[in-house]
């Protein structure tokens, strides 16, 4: 599984198992493999006295497209903005919210 943290064209962070879908060698599209959006509940501040209270952010994750029962959902290559490897800690919180073993 690889999972990754996709930031999308329209401003969406993406968390997921992320597969380069390949034509002729090129990518043309990714396929999310059980997508949820990547929410913030606290902006992130950062300066040189920070608190101890102030330095945690909370994360929620839930499904990208909810209304729907498809676990895997192909988007275009114009609709990614990049993909990077998510901090441990969110990539355990996905895990274990997908149902994923972490031993892989």
């Amino acid at each position: 599984m690889s999972v990754k943290i996709v930031l999308l064209n329209t401003g969406e962070n993406i968390i997921c198992d992320a597969k380069e879908i390949v034509s002729d060698e090129s990518v043309y599209a990714y396929l999310l493999v059980k997508p949820h959006k990547v929410v913030l509940e606290r902006p992130v501040f950062l300066t040189e006295n920070m608190e101890e209270d102030n330095d945690t952010v909370s994360v929620t994750l839930s499904p990208w497209i909810p209304l729907t029962k498809d676990e895997k959902i192909l988007v275009s290559l114009n609709s990614v903005v990049t993909l990077v490897e998510p901090i441990e800690s969110i990539k355990e919180m996905y895990m274990e919210k997908v149902g994923e073993s972490t031993d892989d």
